[in-house]
């Protein structure tokens, strides 16, 4: 699989089988995704990878606070501006009604949309979650750059033959996370990420991307 195709087949897949991901495979993915850039090579991120007993176990507690109807845990970290200003809230708005759409919620429905965005918590049936933490003494420069170093994880699974998903949504548990986890106190929890073989039988509607001359201008002599 080459670079063009691993940028253009990777998306947030909702849906994976229990076919388990060799630790072999993903020592290769993370060995190589060290090479992501970080201003200064101070690499700030910070990655726990769970499987097996823990992974259930934090899915059990997710689930059980869910059931209960605990009020989230308060995230660390504003994830969006209180007043999305255009064209972002259109286009997340978008997002949303295609989302759940798809799942045939309406809008109206939040409850619906809630019961929806559980699965989130279940790692979308997915055997492999990464936690992604960051210092929380670093600033938005170090947090570009634990996005490079995500972006570059999702696309070595790619070429690997998997698929993932990131998730802020795990901010939301970030407690029972570090139940499971134990990470050291200065660290903040940025999100999670399902790892694994996509389902192929469920149908995952993509979401489109806006045109190129929204988001490039070319400057040219």
């Amino acid at each position: 699989m080459d670079v063009y195709e691993a940028v253009t087949s990777r998306r947030a897949v909702r849906g994976f089988t229990d076919r388990l991901v060799p630790r072999e495979v993903l020592e290769r993915v993370l060995s190589a995704a060290a090479w992501a850039p970080s201003g200064s090579n101070i690499q700030p991120w910070r990655a726990y990878v769970v499987t097996g007993g823990p992974l259930a176990r934090l899915k059990k507690n997710a689930g059980k606070r869910l059931a209960a109807g605990d009020v989230w845990d308060e995230p660390e970290y504003e994830q969006y501006p209180p007043a999305l200003k255009s064209p972002y809230h259109e286009r997340r708005s978008a997002f949303g009604e295609q989302r759940y759409g798809a799942l045939g919620i309406p809008r109206e429905d939040v409850e619906a949309r809630q019961r929806g965005a559980s699965a989130n918590w279940d790692c979308f049936g997915a055997p492999t979650a990464l936690f992604c933490y960051i210092d929380r003494d670093l600033g938005p420069a170090q947090w570009s750059d634990a996005g490079m170093y995500l972006q570059t994880v999702m696309l070595l699974l790619r070429a690997e033959g998997l698929h993932s998903c990131p998730q802020m949504a795990w901010a939301k548990f970030r407690r029972s996370v570090a139940e499971v986890l134990a990470p050291p106190d200065e660290l903040m929890l940025f999100c999670g990420m399902s790892i694994g073989y996509e389902d192929v039988s469920i149908d995952h509607a993509r979401t489109g991307r806006a045109p190129l001359d929204e988001t490039v201008t070319f400057v040219e002599y």
